[in-house]
């Protein structure tokens, strides 16, 4: 499958039925896989339907030995140096009026 012009929803069962596939050619059952993450059978269950949590999804590719796969997934990328100008913004200033301490008047009487 290309993932260009899909919903998120068949993108998502694509990715389960890839982690189906690969669980099914570790020789691994679901059960196994759950404890091998570290995770509830359900949890597995929803990540090969395709409505896993990030974490579950990582913690099954981590136990499936599938973690290089991630820089083809979603590779690393550098933020330009015009996009972090614009997040920065304006840089604040302090004012820069010069302070005066506190005195008091010499006419005035102290109580």
């Amino acid at each position: 499958m290309v993932f260009d012009a899909v919903t998120p929803h068949a993108i998502a069962t694509e990715l389960g039925d890839r982690i189906k596939v690969a669980r099914l050619n570790a020789d691994l059952t679901q059960k196994e896989l759950a404890e091998k993450a570290g995770l509830s059978l359900k949890a597995v269950t929803n990540s090969e339907k395709g409505t896993s949590t990030l974490e579950s999804f990582i913690a099954i590719l981590v136990a499936l030995e599938l973690t290089e796969q991630l820089n083809s997934f979603i590779p690393k990328q550098e933020i330009s140096p015009v996009q972090l100008a614009k997040l920065q913004g304006k840089e604040r200033k302090r004012a820069t009026g010069t302070s005066k301490a506190l005195t008091k008047p010499k006419d005035t009487p102290s109580w």
